[in-house]
Order: structure tokens, then sequence, then C-alpha cells
């Protein structure tokens, strides 16, 4: 049996009296990758703020079986990266051991070369595309080495042919890491291509109606 890396039993959430998800429950086990589909606005991004600690639960509980596994990484919807730092600059901030020079830049350019960016390292982020710049920000959370990775819609700003590729490239760069991983989108496609189970808003929330 797979170790449970997260469990969420019964969260709910509203905002201010609106009330965004009734008793929600998932469990997400040692490398897996989870897909949850659901529409804009349904609390797909709140939920998973809520599991990087950045919202506040009301009830229901949120727990990581071995309190060594709570090490949580986030990549965010628009790419945040750091305009003075090169590619490889950002890249390194997510490395935590001390290296020296020669050894930090060999450990990125093997980093981008899995992600299809080899020869990025010198790049200015502003002159990458996209695509380019939500890779560099996957590799970045990784190398923190979070034992799981929340992905908030990163690819949605991208046309559906990048999006595609990058969803591939993404799925087998977290499955090198042996990382498991929860990935929010609207899209189907995309899901099934990360994922290796696709939920959807439903099937994790009972329903309800704006009387209850």
């Amino acid at each position: 049996m797979p170790k449970r890396i997260l469990c969420l039993t019964e969260i709910t959430k509203h905002f201010d009296s609106k009330l965004i998800f009734h008793k929600l429950s998932l469990i997400v086990h040692e490398n897996e990758i989870v897909a949850l589909i659901g529409p804009s606005g349904c609390g797909k991004s709140t939920l998973l703020r809520m599991i990087a600690d950045l919202e506040s639960i009301e009830d229901g509980s949120i727990e990581f079986p071995n309190k060594a596994d709570a090490n949580v990484g986030y990549v965010f919807q628009k790419p945040i990266l750091y305009p003075h730092l090169n590619v490889e600059g950002n890249v390194a901030l997510g490395i935590g051991e001390k290296m020296t020079r020669i050894e930090r830049k060999k450990v990125v350019e093997r980093e981008l070369k899995l992600v299809g960016l080899e020869g990025f390292s010198s790049r200015k982020v502003e002159a990458l595309s996209g695509g380019e710049a939500q890779r560099v920000t996957v590799v970045r959370a990784l190398l923190t080495q979070p034992t799981l990775l929340l992905l908030d819609e990163p690819f949605s700003a991208l046309d559906i042919p990048t999006r595609r590729k990058i969803a591939q490239d993404t799925r087998a760069f977290l499955k090198s890491k042996k990382t498991s991983a929860i990935h929010v989108t609207h899209d189907p496609q995309e899901a099934e291509i990360i994922a290796d189970r696709v939920l959807y808003w439903n099937e994790i929330t009972e329903p309800f109606s704006e009387e209850e």
C-alpha cells in the first residue's frame, strides 16, 4: 500500500458568508500526481493555499502523516522570477546547501536539461517565453526537494500546444524526482497528460445549494 503523503478530511471554507466548499476530503500518496479539475472560482486555488498554510482552516483537518513530509513547494499561475538574476541565478535560489560556483552551475545545467532548457543558464529572464519561464519556476521549486508540489494552474496562460508539451515535461520531471504533486486546472486534457489520477471538483466536495 503506498504511503500517504497528505490527508485532507472534511475541509470547509467560507469567504464572508459565501460557502466555497464543504466537507472536502482528499488523500495524496507517495510519488503520486493528482489533478483537480473545476471551473474558475470554485475554490481550487484556495484549497492549495490552505495546504501551504497560506490560508486558514475553518473545519476539518489537513495532515501530513509523517511530519518530515511537510515540506511543500508552490508554483503559481504567473511565473515569479527575479529580473536582476539570470536563469541560473533564479534556479540556484532553490539550492539550499552550500556549493561552489562550479558545483552550482553543474546542478543548474543538469536540471534545466531535464525540462528542455539546455543552454539557458545565462539567459535573462525577460527574454524567456511564458512556457520557458514557468519551466524555470518548476525547476527551482523542485530543487528545494519538496515532498509535495502544488501547481496552481501554471500553464493556463500558454497556448495549447505549449501547454501540452510542458505538461508532459513536468510530469517526467516530477517522476524523475519521485515528488508527489497536486495540479489544479480547468483543462481535462492537460490533467490527463500530467496526472496519475484525475478528480473533478464534485468528486471531492459535497454538493450544496444556496439555501444551505
